[in-house]
């Protein structure tokens, strides 16, 4: 192939075109919450000062990262599925794959410092406005967005240097481990090694996360409140659930042999690390927050406010 012109074909969710609708009209559902439960969590955030602190100024990045994720694979499924079509370009194959990753990776790293973050809160609340100032926390987000940038360019990099024997990707994006499958270099190897540094660097961040909240665990448990300790487990245990499903899964998806045909396995694992965490979590983060709550009724109240109709005198 001239990996200047190709086209790739990516994978054909059905043969029958009512089952593609079917498919598309279910990502566009899933699309939609997405980045309706995301805005959502922005919105509240820049218009209410009271959450101006720095679990929501990640917060508010981890949605933009959601988001972010989500447009960068969804959308071209959904045109192609209603399109009756499966192609995507080369150009388009590579941006793919640099901005996925991008998200990926910066959405791992803003987790580990998430954990941080909630680690010195209750740990340490004495010293937490010292140590999670603002210019620590606008520090941290800004390495997190670099270091994953850097990450994605040389992942993409090792990726797209091998040529490639086919153009059929059997995946409903363009996913580093079925581009390596089609690869007839021995290039891919470099690009192999650079995967399982990057799995073993997330993996790192797990074991982070894992230690970090037995240290909140152990917290919360001397806590005397009942109410608080049920309130401190509430806000850890759904973070280290989803992030252990996102990171498990993922690296499954990319670790696992990848089969010669289209795998309906295949394509569930990788619904379930690319889609449903960015989906999930504004419900697990944010929106079982009274705080964001109280923010989102506000600014309900605010809209409703500027369109009612003014009563005549």
């Amino acid at each position: 192939m001239d990996n200047n012109t190709s086209i790739f074909l990516l994978l054909e969710l059905s043969n029958i075109w009512e089952f593609q609708i079917i498919y598309a009209s279910v990502f566009l559902f899933l699309y939609l919450i997405t980045l309706t439960g995301n805005f959502l969590i922005i919105s509240a955030i820049i218009f209410d000062s009271h959450l101006h602190t720095p679990m929501y100024f990640f917060l508010m990045n981890l949605a933009l990262q959601n988001i972010g994720s989500v447009s960068v694979i969804i959308p071209k499924s959904i045109f192609n599925s209603f399109m009756n079509r499966r192609q995507i370009s080369y150009s388009e194959c590579v941006t793919q794959v640099l901005l996925f990753l991008f998200f990926v990776d910066s959405d791992i790293s803003l987790l580990t410092v998430m954990a941080f973050d909630r680690y010195v809160a209750i740990c340490n609340p004495l010293q937490y406005e010292m140590i999670m100032s603002r210019k620590a926390c606008t520090q941290m987000v800004g390495s997190v967005w670099i270091a994953s940038l850097f990450n994605a360019v040389l992942n993409t990099t090792g990726t797209f240097l091998t040529p490639f024997c086919s153009n059929i990707i059997n995946q409903f994006y363009c996913e580093i481990p079925h581009l390596l499958k089609i690869a007839c270099s021995d290039l891919y190897i470099t690009e192999i090694g650079v995967v399982v540094f990057s799995i073993t660097l997330a993996f790192g961040c797990f074991v982070f996360i894992v230690v970090t909240y037995v240290e909140i665990f152990l917290a919360v448990l001397r806590i005397p409140s009942v109410q608080g300790r049920k309130k401190a487990f509430s806000t850890c245990l759904p973070h280290l659930i989803v992030f252990s499903i996102f990171l498990f899964t993922g690296c499954f998806a990319y670790l696992r042999p990848i089969s010669e045909k289209p795998s309906h396995p295949d394509f569930a694992i990788t619904v379930m690390y690319s889609i449903i965490p960015p989906m999930m979590n504004p419900l697990i983060y944010s929106l079982r927050n009274n705080d964001i709550k109280i923010a989102l009724d506000l600014i309900h109240s605010s809209f409703q406010f500027f369109i009612k109709p003014q009563e005549e005198c």
